[in-house]
């Protein structure tokens, strides 16, 4: 085992001490210096540090913690990832600033970048068709711009984001609700192995852990934690998406919110945040004009905003004139444009093989 991993021994084992919080672990930290001078500290010295009971003092003084350190040494070595402590240098700053942040860091991947700006994207794990490609458009074009998306690798939006990341050749960061070597889903298989590849996986759950709901909610402030700003793509006003984004206000974060129909119950998160102060964005442009990363009106880097259209009869141009982000029933086209319904299906599969429109069950369409 490598000397580097065989120093992590101290700090697992006081994680393991049972009714050991996050913050109290930082208190212990921040009063000794390093896990092995806590365990040496006499009785009353443990006791006078906020949050620290008498029965955990005892547990400390005792080395009484459930679990096997050595074991899990062994696993991260097995798993091939890396565990880093708030106290290396490798550590993320703003992430080492937050209330309670994680002690342990199980990585798998490459180094968490230092001189990079990260943006955490988060959303619906039922998205509509509109907000899959509004998260995936703006996070490519983010990661073009040297941007590292964050998001927490559940289906839906945070897919989406990761998938735009990939897209737009930059890293970026999964942040799990579950052990480093348990992928949820199962079908982010290759998606998890892609970001390990081009960017890091991250969690504070030791290996094997579950992932149960409970871990999902504790997860998202690192989320939050590890980025400048928070992009809110898609959210019902009680979700998990509207907790990170409280979380990023707490940390003072910058939050986005994109916005979306009035009649979807999807958007309504989002539309709440602007009410209450959120920047509405609708491109990565926005984004990063209010990171700084480009003047008031002068576009972004990069970002190419302007679309190929091939050549289209008049019919065809008032169907793609016509269609936007959100699903439309073939009967609702032909009725709102007047084309003989004789008319709208050729019409349409034209547009189709031209690839400016989708369709999707139910003879709903979209554009591309």
């Amino acid at each position: 085992m490598e000397k580097n991993l065989e120093d992590k021994y101290s700090w697992i084992a006081l994680k393991m001490i049972p009714s050991l919080g996050n913050v109290t672990y930082k208190r212990l930290i921040e009063q000794f210096g390093y896990p092995e001078k806590v365990f040496e500290a006499d009785l009353n010295d443990l006791m006078m540090v906020e949050g620290i009971s008498k029965n955990t003092a005892y547990k400390i003084k005792n080395k009484a913690w459930e679990g096997n350190p050595e074991k899990e040494l062994v696993l991260i070595e097995k798993n091939n990832c890396r565990l880093i402590t708030i106290a290396d240098k490798s550590y993320p700053a703003d992430l080492r600033e937050i209330y309670d942040p994680p002690p342990l860091l199980y990585i798998k991947g490459n180094k968490l970048p230092s001189d990079k700006t990260m943006v955490a994207a988060i959303g619906s794990r039922r998205p509509s068709h509109y907000g899959l490609k509004i998260a995936e458009e703006i996070c490519r074009n983010l990661a073009k711009n040297n941007v590292v998306i964050v998001s927490g690798m559940a289906i839906g939006i945070d897919s989406a984001s990761h998938w735009g990341s990939l897209r737009g050749g930059g890293p970026t960061i999964a942040v799990l609700g579950s052990g480093i070597d348990v992928i949820y889903p199962e079908s982010n298989k290759t998606l998890f192995n892609l970001i390990a590849e081009n960017g890091s996986v991250i969690t504070e759950f030791p290996i094997g852990t579950a992932p149960e709901p409970k871990n999902f909610p504790i997860r998202n402030r690192i989320i939050s934690g590890l980025s400048r700003g928070v992009v809110v793509i898609e959210a019902s006003k009680k979700s998990g998406t509207m907790i990170t984004a409280s979380l990023a206000l707490e940390q003072g974060r910058e939050v986005f919110a994109v916005p979306g129909s009035i009649e979807s119950f999807k958007s309504a998160g989002t539309h709440f945040l602007i009410k209450q102060g959120a920047k509405l964005i609708e491109n990565a442009g926005d984004i990063l004009e209010e990171l700084g990363f480009i003047s008031e009106g002068s576009g972004a880097m990069g970002l190419n905003t302007k679309r190929n259209v091939p050549l289209m009869s008049d019919n065809e141009r008032k169907i793609y004139n016509y269609l936007g982000h959100y699903p439309v029933h073939i009967d609702q086209i032909a009725r709102s444009i007047k084309i003989e319904p004789g008319q709208i299906s050729g019409l349409l599969m034209k547009l189709e093989l031209k690839g400016v429109i989708k369709q999707l069950p139910g003879k709903m369409f979209i554009l591309s």
